[in-house]
Protein backbone atom coordinates (compact mmCIF):
# COMPACT_ATOMS: atom_id res chain seq x y z
CA UNK A 1 0.00 0.00 0.00
CA UNK A 2 1.38 3.63 -0.82
CA UNK A 3 0.50 6.43 1.21
CA UNK A 4 0.70 9.69 0.35
CA UNK A 5 -0.02 12.16 -2.40
CA UNK A 6 -1.84 10.48 -5.35
CA UNK A 7 -4.75 12.44 -6.11
CA UNK A 8 -5.69 15.95 -8.04
CA UNK A 9 -8.08 18.63 -7.62
CA UNK A 10 -10.20 18.88 -10.70
CA UNK A 11 -11.38 22.53 -10.11
CA UNK A 12 -6.99 23.54 -10.22
CA UNK A 13 -6.16 21.91 -13.54
CA UNK A 14 -5.09 23.41 -16.68
CA UNK A 15 -4.72 22.53 -19.80
CA UNK A 16 -1.80 22.63 -21.72
CA UNK A 17 -0.78 21.57 -25.29
CA UNK A 18 -0.24 17.79 -25.17
CA UNK A 19 3.27 16.76 -26.72
CA UNK A 20 4.55 13.86 -24.50
CA UNK A 21 4.61 14.83 -21.44
CA UNK A 22 2.29 14.19 -18.53
CA UNK A 23 1.08 15.12 -15.53
CA UNK A 24 2.04 11.60 -14.82
CA UNK A 25 5.66 12.23 -15.29
CA UNK A 26 5.23 14.65 -12.31
CA UNK A 27 3.70 12.71 -9.95
CA UNK A 28 2.35 9.47 -10.61
CA UNK A 29 0.64 7.12 -12.79
CA UNK A 30 -2.81 7.73 -11.14
CA UNK A 31 -3.03 11.15 -12.04
CA UNK A 32 -5.16 12.48 -15.16
CA UNK A 33 -2.84 12.73 -18.47
CA UNK A 34 -4.67 15.81 -19.66
CA UNK A 35 -1.73 18.03 -18.50
CA UNK A 36 1.10 18.25 -20.37
CA UNK A 37 4.30 19.91 -21.14
CA UNK A 38 4.81 22.98 -23.88
CA UNK A 39 7.85 22.42 -25.47
CA UNK A 40 8.40 26.11 -25.73
CA UNK A 41 9.09 26.92 -21.93
CA UNK A 42 5.91 26.31 -19.76
CA UNK A 43 6.22 23.81 -16.97
CA UNK A 44 3.59 22.11 -15.42
CA UNK A 45 3.05 22.41 -12.16
CA UNK A 46 0.68 19.80 -10.34
CA UNK A 47 -2.04 21.34 -8.08
CA UNK A 48 -2.42 18.18 -5.67
CA UNK A 49 -4.77 17.51 -2.23
CA UNK A 50 -3.02 15.46 0.46
CA UNK A 51 -5.31 12.34 1.74
CA UNK A 52 -8.25 13.07 3.93
CA UNK A 53 -7.26 11.09 7.02
CA UNK A 54 -4.16 13.14 6.67
CA UNK A 55 -5.02 16.59 6.17
CA UNK A 56 -1.89 18.92 6.35
CA UNK A 57 -3.76 21.48 8.60
CA UNK A 58 -4.06 18.79 11.18
CA UNK A 59 -0.31 18.34 13.21
CA UNK A 60 0.96 14.79 13.52
CA UNK A 61 3.47 14.02 16.61
CA UNK A 62 6.23 11.50 16.02
CA UNK A 63 5.49 9.15 19.17
CA UNK A 64 7.86 8.61 21.57
CA UNK A 65 10.59 6.49 22.06
CA UNK A 66 12.72 9.30 20.13
CA UNK A 67 12.78 8.50 16.50
CA UNK A 68 16.91 8.40 15.09
CA UNK A 69 17.07 9.49 11.22
CA UNK A 70 20.52 9.70 9.74
CA UNK A 71 20.74 11.94 6.64
CA UNK A 72 23.40 11.60 4.06
CA UNK A 73 23.57 14.02 0.79
CA UNK A 74 24.91 13.34 -2.57
CA UNK A 75 25.07 15.89 -5.37
CA UNK A 76 25.58 19.75 -5.57
CA UNK A 77 25.37 22.72 -2.90
CA UNK A 78 21.50 23.21 -3.40
CA UNK A 79 21.20 19.71 -2.15
CA UNK A 80 23.47 20.26 1.11
CA UNK A 81 21.31 23.36 1.59
CA UNK A 82 17.90 21.59 1.29
CA UNK A 83 19.91 18.93 4.30
CA UNK A 84 20.24 21.32 6.17
CA UNK A 85 16.28 22.66 5.73
CA UNK A 86 15.28 18.60 6.27
CA UNK A 87 17.63 18.63 9.54
CA UNK A 88 15.67 21.52 10.61
CA UNK A 89 12.45 20.38 9.89
CA UNK A 90 12.61 17.28 11.64
CA UNK A 91 14.43 18.61 14.61
CA UNK A 92 11.37 20.99 15.19
CA UNK A 93 9.72 18.07 16.45
CA UNK A 94 10.51 17.25 19.83
CA UNK A 95 10.46 13.39 19.19
CA UNK A 96 13.05 12.84 16.67
CA UNK A 97 16.90 13.75 16.69
CA UNK A 98 19.49 12.85 14.02
CA UNK A 99 22.63 10.38 14.63
CA UNK A 100 25.72 10.26 12.72
CA UNK A 101 25.95 6.23 13.17
CA UNK A 102 23.51 4.98 10.15
CA UNK A 103 22.99 1.65 12.07
CA UNK A 104 21.79 3.00 14.98
CA UNK A 105 18.72 5.02 12.77
CA UNK A 106 15.36 3.94 12.75
CA UNK A 107 15.02 6.35 9.67
CA UNK A 108 17.58 6.21 6.72
CA UNK A 109 17.26 9.48 4.74
CA UNK A 110 19.41 10.11 1.36
CA UNK A 111 19.25 13.37 -0.37
CA UNK A 112 20.08 12.54 -4.02
CA UNK A 113 21.10 13.96 -7.75
CA UNK A 114 19.55 13.30 -10.88
CA UNK A 115 21.60 15.28 -12.87
CA UNK A 116 23.76 12.28 -14.71
CA UNK A 117 23.09 8.51 -15.20
CA UNK A 118 25.97 8.00 -12.97
CA UNK A 119 25.15 9.83 -10.07
CA UNK A 120 21.50 7.80 -9.83
CA UNK A 121 23.74 4.60 -10.09
CA UNK A 122 25.28 5.50 -6.59
CA UNK A 123 22.13 6.05 -5.26
CA UNK A 124 20.36 2.54 -6.35
CA UNK A 125 23.64 0.81 -5.34
CA UNK A 126 23.23 2.28 -1.89
CA UNK A 127 19.66 2.03 -1.62
CA UNK A 128 20.57 -1.36 -1.80
CA UNK A 129 23.29 -1.80 0.62
CA UNK A 130 21.03 -0.17 3.12
CA UNK A 131 18.36 -2.94 2.60
CA UNK A 132 20.88 -5.60 3.09
CA UNK A 133 22.46 -4.11 6.05
CA UNK A 134 18.56 -3.62 7.50
CA UNK A 135 18.00 -6.85 7.00
CA UNK A 136 20.96 -8.45 7.99
CA UNK A 137 20.75 -6.42 11.60
CA UNK A 138 17.26 -4.94 11.90
CA UNK A 139 16.71 -2.46 14.69
CA UNK A 140 15.85 -3.81 18.00
CA UNK A 141 13.42 -1.75 20.17
CA UNK A 142 13.54 -0.77 24.02
CA UNK A 143 11.46 -3.93 24.60
CA UNK A 144 13.08 -6.49 22.50
CA UNK A 145 11.30 -6.82 19.12
CA UNK A 146 12.64 -6.00 16.07
CA UNK A 147 11.51 -3.71 13.23
CA UNK A 148 13.14 -2.81 9.73
CA UNK A 149 14.36 0.89 9.17
CA UNK A 150 12.45 3.10 7.12
CA UNK A 151 14.61 3.99 3.88
CA UNK A 152 13.73 7.77 2.27
CA UNK A 153 15.03 8.80 -0.72
CA UNK A 154 14.53 12.65 -0.95
CA UNK A 155 15.60 15.37 -3.41
CA UNK A 156 15.89 15.42 -7.41
CA UNK A 157 16.38 11.53 -8.08
CA UNK A 158 13.34 11.20 -6.15
CA UNK A 159 10.94 13.86 -7.85
CA UNK A 160 12.37 12.19 -11.06
CA UNK A 161 12.10 8.32 -10.24
CA UNK A 162 8.83 8.55 -8.05
CA UNK A 163 7.15 5.18 -7.21
CA UNK A 164 9.76 3.51 -9.38
CA UNK A 165 12.14 3.58 -6.21
CA UNK A 166 9.55 1.31 -4.25
CA UNK A 167 10.76 -1.48 -6.83
CA UNK A 168 12.59 -4.34 -5.10
CA UNK A 169 11.84 -3.02 -1.58
CA UNK A 170 14.70 -0.52 -2.29
CA UNK A 171 12.63 2.54 -0.79
CA UNK A 172 9.87 3.21 2.07
CA UNK A 173 9.78 6.67 1.70
CA UNK A 174 10.29 8.37 -1.72
CA UNK A 175 9.95 12.57 -0.78
CA UNK A 176 10.65 15.57 -4.03
CA UNK A 177 12.39 18.88 -2.88
CA UNK A 178 9.18 20.76 -2.75
CA UNK A 179 7.72 18.30 -0.05
CA UNK A 180 9.59 18.51 2.72
CA UNK A 181 7.19 19.99 5.18
CA UNK A 182 5.43 16.56 4.86
CA UNK A 183 8.46 14.59 6.30
CA UNK A 184 6.92 14.37 9.53
CA UNK A 185 3.60 13.22 8.44
CA UNK A 186 5.36 10.37 6.61
CA UNK A 187 7.31 9.46 8.73
CA UNK A 188 4.78 9.08 11.38
CA UNK A 189 2.75 7.22 9.52
CA UNK A 190 5.24 4.85 8.39
CA UNK A 191 6.37 3.85 12.03
CA UNK A 192 3.02 3.10 13.40
CA UNK A 193 2.66 0.90 10.37
CA UNK A 194 3.16 -3.20 11.03
CA UNK A 195 6.79 -3.94 9.67
CA UNK A 196 7.00 -7.31 10.40
CA UNK A 197 6.32 -8.38 6.93
CA UNK A 198 8.89 -7.04 4.31
CA UNK A 199 5.75 -8.11 1.48
CA UNK A 200 3.17 -5.77 3.57
CA UNK A 201 5.43 -2.73 4.06
CA UNK A 202 3.43 0.31 3.91
CA UNK A 203 4.91 3.32 1.77
CA UNK A 204 5.17 6.69 1.57
CA UNK A 205 5.12 9.07 -1.59
CA UNK A 206 5.20 13.08 -1.62
CA UNK A 207 6.64 14.76 -5.00
CA UNK A 208 4.50 17.61 -5.18
CA UNK A 209 6.18 20.65 -6.99
CA UNK A 210 5.32 23.98 -6.03
CA UNK A 211 4.80 27.24 -7.24
CA UNK A 212 6.08 29.16 -4.62
CA UNK A 213 7.57 26.84 -1.64
CA UNK A 214 11.02 28.46 -0.86
CA UNK A 215 11.07 27.54 2.46
CA UNK A 216 11.81 31.10 3.93
CA UNK A 217 10.25 30.59 7.17
CA UNK A 218 12.65 27.58 8.12
CA UNK A 219 16.02 28.13 9.95
CA UNK A 220 18.43 25.80 8.38
CA UNK A 221 20.62 23.71 10.87
CA UNK A 222 23.94 23.05 9.44
CA UNK A 223 25.54 19.53 9.85
CA UNK A 224 28.09 21.88 11.16
CA UNK A 225 27.38 24.95 12.81
CA UNK A 226 31.14 26.00 13.34
CA UNK A 227 32.02 26.02 9.60
CA UNK A 228 32.74 29.91 8.88
CA UNK A 229 31.08 29.86 5.42
CA UNK A 230 27.40 28.61 4.98
CA UNK A 231 25.15 28.54 2.24
CA UNK A 232 21.81 30.19 1.95
CA UNK A 233 19.11 29.66 -1.04
CA UNK A 234 17.66 32.66 -2.27
CA UNK A 235 15.34 31.35 -5.20
CA UNK A 236 14.40 27.50 -6.45
CA UNK A 237 13.97 25.91 -9.41
CA UNK A 238 14.91 26.91 -13.44
CA UNK A 239 12.87 27.97 -16.16
CA UNK A 240 15.68 28.01 -18.82
CA UNK A 241 14.46 24.15 -20.51
CA UNK A 242 18.14 23.61 -21.82
CA UNK A 243 17.52 20.67 -23.99
CA UNK A 244 19.33 18.53 -22.16
CA UNK A 245 19.21 19.46 -18.52
CA UNK A 246 16.48 17.65 -15.92
CA UNK A 247 16.10 20.16 -13.52
CA UNK A 248 13.19 21.82 -14.40
CA UNK A 249 11.51 18.42 -13.96
CA UNK A 250 13.08 18.06 -10.34
CA UNK A 251 12.67 21.22 -9.06
CA UNK A 252 10.28 23.09 -10.87
CA UNK A 253 9.25 26.43 -11.77
CA UNK A 254 11.53 29.19 -10.68
CA UNK A 255 10.49 31.07 -7.72
CA UNK A 256 12.42 33.64 -5.51
CA UNK A 257 12.43 34.21 -1.78
CA UNK A 258 12.00 37.84 -0.47
CA UNK A 259 14.61 39.88 -0.34
CA UNK A 260 14.58 40.86 3.11
CA UNK A 261 13.71 37.69 4.39
CA UNK A 262 17.23 36.65 3.05
CA UNK A 263 19.03 39.32 4.08
CA UNK A 264 17.84 38.60 7.93
CA UNK A 265 18.85 35.16 7.76
CA UNK A 266 22.11 36.24 6.13
CA UNK A 267 23.15 38.96 9.00
CA UNK A 268 21.96 36.43 12.04
CA UNK A 269 24.87 34.31 10.07
CA UNK A 270 27.06 37.15 10.49
CA UNK A 271 26.26 38.63 13.82
CA UNK A 272 25.38 34.98 15.58
CA UNK A 273 27.25 32.36 13.87
CA UNK A 274 30.95 33.94 13.23
CA UNK A 275 30.31 32.95 9.67
CA UNK A 276 32.54 35.05 7.42
CA UNK A 277 31.68 33.84 4.21
CA UNK A 278 27.74 33.69 2.26
CA UNK A 279 27.03 31.67 -0.70
CA UNK A 280 24.34 32.45 -2.41
CA UNK A 281 22.32 29.42 -4.03
CA UNK A 282 20.42 28.91 -6.81
CA UNK A 283 19.76 26.70 -9.75
CA UNK A 284 19.62 29.14 -11.99
CA UNK A 285 20.82 32.25 -9.37
CA UNK A 286 21.41 35.33 -11.17
CA UNK A 287 17.40 35.06 -12.34
CA UNK A 288 16.47 36.16 -8.85
CA UNK A 289 13.68 38.45 -8.88
CA UNK A 290 11.79 39.12 -5.97
CA UNK A 291 7.84 39.64 -7.00
CA UNK A 292 6.51 40.14 -3.79
CA UNK A 293 3.83 42.73 -2.87
CA UNK A 294 6.70 44.22 -0.38
CA UNK A 295 8.82 44.47 -3.31
CA UNK A 296 6.98 45.88 -6.08
CA UNK A 297 5.61 48.49 -3.15
CA UNK A 298 9.58 49.62 -2.84
CA UNK A 299 10.63 48.87 -5.98
CA UNK A 300 7.31 49.10 -8.40
CA UNK A 301 9.52 49.85 -11.80
CA UNK A 302 12.46 48.47 -12.83
CA UNK A 303 14.04 46.68 -16.02
CA UNK A 304 15.00 43.71 -16.90
CA UNK A 305 18.36 43.48 -19.10
CA UNK A 306 20.37 40.10 -20.66
CA UNK A 307 23.69 40.17 -21.04
CA UNK A 308 23.85 41.19 -23.88
CA UNK A 309 21.95 41.35 -27.12
CA UNK A 310 23.55 38.03 -28.83
CA UNK A 311 21.14 36.60 -25.00
CA UNK A 312 17.88 35.05 -25.36
CA UNK A 313 15.58 33.66 -22.80
CA UNK A 314 13.44 30.80 -23.60
CA UNK A 315 10.80 31.98 -20.74
CA UNK A 316 9.37 34.66 -22.11
CA UNK A 317 7.41 36.47 -19.02
CA UNK A 318 10.70 37.38 -17.04
CA UNK A 319 10.40 41.82 -16.10
CA UNK A 320 8.37 43.72 -14.32
CA UNK A 321 8.50 45.54 -10.54
CA UNK A 322 10.65 44.04 -7.42
CA UNK A 323 13.93 42.97 -6.65
CA UNK A 324 16.52 41.37 -9.13
CA UNK A 325 19.84 40.17 -8.34
CA UNK A 326 21.79 43.30 -8.18
CA UNK A 327 19.70 44.45 -5.29
CA UNK A 328 20.15 41.65 -3.63
CA UNK A 329 23.77 41.53 -4.04
CA UNK A 330 23.94 45.32 -2.92
CA UNK A 331 22.01 44.53 -0.05
CA UNK A 332 23.63 41.34 1.00
CA UNK A 333 27.37 43.09 0.61
CA UNK A 334 25.93 46.13 2.39
CA UNK A 335 25.88 44.34 6.19
CA UNK A 336 29.46 44.41 6.54
CA UNK A 337 32.68 45.02 4.66
CA UNK A 338 34.16 42.27 6.49
CA UNK A 339 31.17 39.29 5.04
CA UNK A 340 32.40 37.84 2.07
CA UNK A 341 29.63 37.16 -0.76
CA UNK A 342 29.59 34.43 -3.02
CA UNK A 343 26.89 32.86 -5.40
CA UNK A 344 26.04 30.07 -8.18
CA UNK A 345 25.47 28.59 -10.06
CA UNK A 346 24.12 31.34 -12.33
CA UNK A 347 23.65 31.75 -16.35
CA UNK A 348 25.49 33.51 -18.83
CA UNK A 349 22.44 35.32 -20.25
CA UNK A 350 21.71 37.43 -16.69
CA UNK A 351 24.72 39.16 -16.33
CA UNK A 352 23.63 42.85 -17.10
CA UNK A 353 26.16 46.28 -16.65
CA UNK A 354 24.82 47.05 -13.68
CA UNK A 355 25.33 43.63 -11.64
CA UNK A 356 28.83 43.53 -12.95
CA UNK A 357 29.76 47.42 -11.93
CA UNK A 358 28.66 46.46 -8.48
CA UNK A 359 30.70 43.49 -8.34
CA UNK A 360 33.45 45.60 -9.61
CA UNK A 361 32.57 48.35 -6.63
CA UNK A 362 32.18 45.98 -3.73
CA UNK A 363 35.56 44.92 -2.23
CA UNK A 364 33.81 41.94 0.10
CA UNK A 365 32.03 40.34 -3.46
CA UNK A 366 34.30 38.21 -4.63
CA UNK A 367 35.72 38.72 -8.02
CA UNK A 368 34.88 35.26 -9.47
CA UNK A 369 32.49 34.43 -11.70
CA UNK A 370 31.18 30.98 -13.06
CA UNK A 371 29.80 30.95 -16.46
CA UNK A 372 28.63 27.87 -18.08
CA UNK A 373 29.30 27.51 -21.76
CA UNK A 374 28.87 23.95 -21.91
CA UNK A 375 29.71 24.45 -25.78
CA UNK A 376 32.29 26.33 -28.16
CA UNK A 377 30.37 25.61 -31.27
CA UNK A 378 27.11 27.67 -32.00
CA UNK A 379 25.43 24.91 -33.89
CA UNK A 380 25.69 22.64 -30.15
CA UNK A 381 24.27 25.74 -28.60
CA UNK A 382 21.28 26.09 -30.26
CA UNK A 383 20.37 22.30 -30.46
CA UNK A 384 20.97 23.03 -26.25
CA UNK A 385 18.61 25.51 -26.12
CA UNK A 386 21.26 27.82 -24.22
CA UNK A 387 20.02 30.80 -26.03
CA UNK A 388 23.36 32.28 -27.26
CA UNK A 389 26.03 32.05 -29.37
CA UNK A 390 29.32 31.86 -29.41
CA UNK A 391 30.34 35.66 -30.55
CA UNK A 392 27.55 36.63 -27.55
CA UNK A 393 29.44 34.39 -25.00
CA UNK A 394 32.78 36.07 -25.68
CA UNK A 395 31.41 39.05 -26.11
CA UNK A 396 30.05 38.88 -22.62
CA UNK A 397 33.59 37.61 -21.28
CA UNK A 398 35.49 40.42 -22.78
CA UNK A 399 32.90 42.66 -20.92
CA UNK A 400 33.73 40.74 -17.63
CA UNK A 401 36.97 41.08 -17.61
CA UNK A 402 37.25 44.77 -18.86
CA UNK A 403 34.78 46.01 -15.60
CA UNK A 404 36.41 43.71 -13.02
CA UNK A 405 40.14 43.58 -13.52
CA UNK A 406 42.03 40.67 -11.81
CA UNK A 407 38.46 38.52 -12.26
CA UNK A 408 38.44 34.77 -12.28
CA UNK A 409 36.16 33.04 -14.67
CA UNK A 410 35.19 29.39 -14.39
CA UNK A 411 32.83 26.95 -16.51
CA UNK A 412 31.12 24.01 -17.44
CA UNK A 413 31.44 21.90 -20.54
CA UNK A 414 29.16 18.85 -21.81
CA UNK A 415 31.24 16.32 -24.16
CA UNK A 416 29.38 14.41 -26.87
CA UNK A 417 26.06 16.20 -26.79
CA UNK A 418 23.36 15.29 -29.59
CA UNK A 419 25.12 15.64 -32.81
CA UNK A 420 27.76 16.70 -32.39
CA UNK A 421 30.76 16.67 -34.65
CA UNK A 422 34.08 16.65 -34.67
CA UNK A 423 34.33 20.20 -35.34
CA UNK A 424 31.80 21.24 -33.23
CA UNK A 425 33.80 19.43 -30.46
CA UNK A 426 37.17 21.89 -32.08
CA UNK A 427 35.45 24.79 -31.48
CA UNK A 428 35.15 24.03 -27.76
CA UNK A 429 38.50 23.74 -27.79
CA UNK A 430 39.30 26.32 -29.16
CA UNK A 431 36.96 28.62 -26.86
CA UNK A 432 38.79 27.14 -24.02
CA UNK A 433 42.16 28.02 -25.09
CA UNK A 434 41.08 31.54 -25.91
CA UNK A 435 39.44 32.15 -22.89
CA UNK A 436 41.65 30.53 -20.81
CA UNK A 437 39.33 29.54 -17.52
CA UNK A 438 40.30 28.94 -14.26
CA UNK A 439 38.53 26.15 -13.09
CA UNK A 440 36.01 24.13 -15.35
CA UNK A 441 33.47 21.46 -14.43
CA UNK A 442 33.58 18.83 -17.56
CA UNK A 443 31.50 15.78 -18.37
CA UNK A 444 30.16 13.36 -21.24
CA UNK A 445 26.68 14.04 -21.95
CA UNK A 446 24.33 11.76 -20.30
CA UNK A 447 20.66 11.60 -21.93
CA UNK A 448 18.07 12.31 -19.22
CA UNK A 449 14.45 11.53 -19.30
CA UNK A 450 11.44 14.05 -19.84
CA UNK A 451 14.39 16.15 -21.10
CA UNK A 452 13.40 18.09 -24.51
CA UNK A 453 16.87 16.14 -26.09
CA UNK A 454 15.18 12.87 -24.81
CA UNK A 455 11.96 13.50 -26.74
CA UNK A 456 13.20 15.15 -29.76
CA UNK A 457 16.84 14.04 -30.32
CA UNK A 458 19.36 11.13 -30.83
CA UNK A 459 21.89 10.41 -28.67
CA UNK A 460 24.34 9.96 -31.31
CA UNK A 461 27.67 10.20 -30.37
CA UNK A 462 29.46 7.22 -29.40
CA UNK A 463 30.22 6.46 -25.81
CA UNK A 464 33.90 6.09 -26.89
CA UNK A 465 34.10 9.40 -28.72
CA UNK A 466 32.14 10.96 -25.69
CA UNK A 467 34.56 9.73 -23.64
CA UNK A 468 37.96 10.91 -25.99
CA UNK A 469 36.26 14.42 -26.49
CA UNK A 470 35.90 14.82 -22.44
CA UNK A 471 39.43 13.44 -22.10
CA UNK A 472 41.00 16.39 -24.63
CA UNK A 473 38.87 19.02 -23.32
CA UNK A 474 40.47 17.96 -19.82
CA UNK A 475 43.95 18.18 -20.85
CA UNK A 476 42.79 21.59 -22.60
CA UNK A 477 42.21 22.51 -19.42
CA UNK A 478 44.44 21.72 -17.53
CA UNK A 479 47.49 22.75 -19.90
CA UNK A 480 45.53 26.24 -20.00
CA UNK A 481 45.24 26.62 -16.41
CA UNK A 482 49.13 25.73 -15.56
CA UNK A 483 50.52 28.26 -17.56
CA UNK A 484 47.99 31.07 -16.81
CA UNK A 485 48.27 30.23 -13.02
CA UNK A 486 52.41 30.26 -13.62
CA UNK A 487 51.99 33.37 -15.04
CA UNK A 488 49.47 35.23 -13.61
CA UNK A 489 49.32 34.03 -10.21
CA UNK A 490 53.05 33.24 -8.55
CA UNK A 491 54.45 36.00 -6.83
CA UNK A 492 51.38 37.68 -5.90
CA UNK A 493 49.90 38.54 -2.61
CA UNK A 494 45.94 36.96 -1.62
CA UNK A 495 43.91 37.87 0.47
CA UNK A 496 42.55 34.33 1.80
CA UNK A 497 39.96 33.34 4.01
CA UNK A 498 41.14 30.81 6.10
CA UNK A 499 39.62 27.50 5.89
CA UNK A 500 41.41 25.49 8.67
CA UNK A 501 44.00 22.66 8.22
CA UNK A 502 44.51 20.89 5.21
CA UNK A 503 42.38 17.53 5.06
CA UNK A 504 45.95 16.25 4.16
CA UNK A 505 48.34 17.31 6.10
CA UNK A 506 47.91 18.90 9.72
CA UNK A 507 50.75 21.03 8.89
CA UNK A 508 49.10 22.79 6.32
CA UNK A 509 46.15 25.55 6.13
CA UNK A 510 43.85 26.20 3.73
CA UNK A 511 41.47 28.80 2.27
CA UNK A 512 40.61 30.29 -0.72
CA UNK A 513 41.35 33.67 -2.13
CA UNK A 514 39.49 36.43 -3.53
CA UNK A 515 39.08 34.89 -7.22
CA UNK A 516 37.63 31.44 -5.68
CA UNK A 517 40.87 29.31 -5.86
CA UNK A 518 42.21 26.82 -3.11
CA UNK A 519 45.45 27.82 -1.62
CA UNK A 520 47.32 25.78 0.91
CA UNK A 521 49.99 27.08 3.06
CA UNK A 522 52.33 26.42 5.91
CA UNK A 523 50.71 26.08 9.52
CA UNK A 524 53.30 28.55 10.98
CA UNK A 525 53.36 32.49 12.76
CA UNK A 526 52.94 35.50 10.42
CA UNK A 527 52.93 39.38 11.30
CA UNK A 528 49.60 40.18 13.23
CA UNK A 529 49.19 43.29 10.63
CA UNK A 530 51.24 45.14 7.94
CA UNK A 531 52.58 48.06 10.34
CA UNK A 532 52.18 49.16 14.21
CA UNK A 533 52.24 45.94 16.54
CA UNK A 534 54.00 43.44 14.66
CA UNK A 535 53.73 40.59 16.57
CA UNK A 536 53.64 36.86 15.12
CA UNK A 537 50.39 34.85 15.45
CA UNK A 538 49.22 31.90 14.37
CA UNK A 539 45.89 32.05 11.98
CA UNK A 540 42.93 30.28 12.24
CA UNK A 541 39.85 29.10 10.42
CA UNK A 542 37.64 32.26 9.85
CA UNK A 543 40.99 34.97 9.83
CA UNK A 544 41.81 37.18 6.37
CA UNK A 545 45.70 36.42 5.92
CA UNK A 546 47.59 38.13 2.96
CA UNK A 547 49.16 35.36 1.45
CA UNK A 548 52.03 35.32 -1.38
CA UNK A 549 51.09 32.85 -3.86
CA UNK A 550 54.81 30.92 -4.52
CA UNK A 551 53.60 28.33 -6.68
CA UNK A 552 50.83 26.60 -9.29
CA UNK A 553 50.20 23.89 -9.33
CA UNK A 554 47.28 22.69 -12.16
CA UNK A 555 44.52 25.13 -10.42
CA UNK A 556 45.25 24.65 -6.70
CA UNK A 557 47.91 27.29 -5.22
CA UNK A 558 50.84 27.24 -2.86
CA UNK A 559 52.10 30.41 -0.81
CA UNK A 560 53.20 31.59 2.57
CA UNK A 561 51.39 33.53 4.83
CA UNK A 562 52.94 37.23 5.17
CA UNK A 563 50.26 38.77 7.49
CA UNK A 564 46.82 38.77 9.29
CA UNK A 565 44.48 41.18 7.47
CA UNK A 566 41.10 42.44 7.21
CA UNK A 567 38.76 42.83 3.75
CA UNK A 568 38.66 46.85 4.29
CA UNK A 569 42.50 47.47 5.39
CA UNK A 570 43.66 45.02 2.18
CA UNK A 571 41.35 46.71 -0.15
CA UNK A 572 42.89 50.15 1.10
CA UNK A 573 46.50 49.11 0.02
CA UNK A 574 45.17 49.33 -3.34
CA UNK A 575 47.77 47.28 -5.24
CA UNK A 576 45.19 45.18 -6.87
CA UNK A 577 46.37 43.90 -10.20
CA UNK A 578 50.41 45.60 -9.97
CA UNK A 579 53.22 42.94 -9.16
CA UNK A 580 55.69 45.73 -8.56
CA UNK A 581 53.54 46.82 -5.59
CA UNK A 582 52.92 43.76 -3.61
CA UNK A 583 56.70 43.26 -4.54
CA UNK A 584 57.77 46.63 -3.00
CA UNK A 585 55.38 45.74 0.26
CA UNK A 586 57.09 42.07 0.51
CA UNK A 587 60.67 43.47 0.75
CA UNK A 588 59.18 45.97 3.56
CA UNK A 589 58.32 43.03 5.57
CA UNK A 590 61.92 41.63 5.39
Amino acid sequence: MTIGIESSTATNRRTLPDDGIQLSHFIGSKLSHNNSMSDEGEIPMPFLTLEEAYRRDHSLSIPSPKIKFHLRTYGCQMNVSDSDIVRSILLSNSNMEETEEEMEADVLLTNTCAIRENAETKIWHRLQVLRALDSKHPKRSQNGTTRRRIIGVLGCMAERVKEDLFRDGNADMVVGPDAYRDLPRLINMLSTADSSSPDHREKALNVQLSFDETYADVIPVRSNPEDISAFVSVMRGCNNMCSYCVVPWTRGRERSRELFSIVDEVKRLYEENNVKEIILLGQNVNSYHDKSPRALAVNPVATYETSNQGFTNMFRLRGGGGFYFSDLIEAVSDLSPELLVRFTSPHPKDYPAELLQLMAERHNVCKQLHMPAQSGSTLVLKRMRRGYTREAYMELIDTVRSTIPDVSISSDFISGFCGETEDDHRDTITLMEAIQFDQAYMFAYSMREKTHAHRKMVDDVPQETKLSRLNEVISTFREVVQVKNDRQEVGRLRVVLVEGRSRKSEDQLSGRTDQNKRILFPNESCQSQLSGDKAMVFLKAGDYAVVQVVEARGHTLRGRALWRTSLQSFTELNCFGSKELEANIVQQLG
